[in-house]
């Protein structure tokens, strides 16, 4: 069985407040590509123009660092068919060591279910949103974790001028981290198989992915 975990994207969606919503135009409509083929054959080809910051994405080291791999360096065994650990989030905002300490999170994708999903795209989205402490992107970056997700807004307490701690470890460690997961209380604690393959755009740091996981 499959279990689909990301965010469909539509024209006009709002991910995170403040970035560019998605536009979605016809290049070539099905009427006037009738002139370019045989009779009863059309097609239509449309442009999308959004952020990599759109729906459910993946960011790669180039996302927080000059010199970090970008999307074409995130490599097919850190982001398909990954073994899936689920840390079930209680009613506190910080993840941290206490729920983490305990999991043997090696070689595993890590996703934090907290539940927040449920107001994506909506203005109480962004207010009391969960969060990876540093303390807990240590564990994670040091016990050999292969990906870490979140269905929250950001991975990071999100705060005016603040400092990005989770991205600022994890994707120093060269580990993806996957934002804005959706459907997580679909998945068993273990035992998944998690994919979120990111496009490989040279000189890019963030992507839209289908995120998925086979149960």
């Amino acid at each position: 069985m499959f279990v689909e975990l990301s965010h469909v994207i539509r024209a006009g969606m709002v991910t995170y407040p403040g970035l560019p919503e998605p536009a979605i135009t016809p290049h070539l409509t099905r009427d006037d590509s009738r002139a370019h083929y045989a009779p009863g054959t059309e097609f239509a080809i449309d442009v999308i123009t959004m952020c990599g910051n759109t729906g459910t994405y993946l960011d790669s080291p180039f996302h927080r660092y000059p010199d970090g791999g970008d999307l074409t360096t995130v490599s097919l065994e850190q982001t398909v068919d990954v073994p899936t650990i689920v840390v079930r989030v209680g009613s506190g905002l910080a993840i941290g060591p206490d729920l983490l300490n305990s999991i043997d999170v090696e070689g595993k994708a890590v996703l934090l279910h907290t539940g927040d999903d449920a107001r994506f795209g909506t203005p109480d989205y962004a207010v009391g949103a969960h969060y990876l402490t540093e303390a807990g992107a240590h564990v994670l970056a040091d016990r050999g974790a292969v990906l870490v997700g979140i269905d929250a807004i950001n991975i990071d307490h999100v705060t005016p001028h603040g400092a990005r701690p989770a991205h600022t470890l994890l994707l120093a460690a060269g580990i993806p981290i996957v934002e804005h997961l959706t459907n997580l209380e679909q998945l068993p604690d273990s035992g998944a198989l998690f994919t979120a393959v990111p496009l490989r755009i040279a000189g890019f740091g963030t992507v839209s992915v289908r995120a998925f996981a086979k149960v």
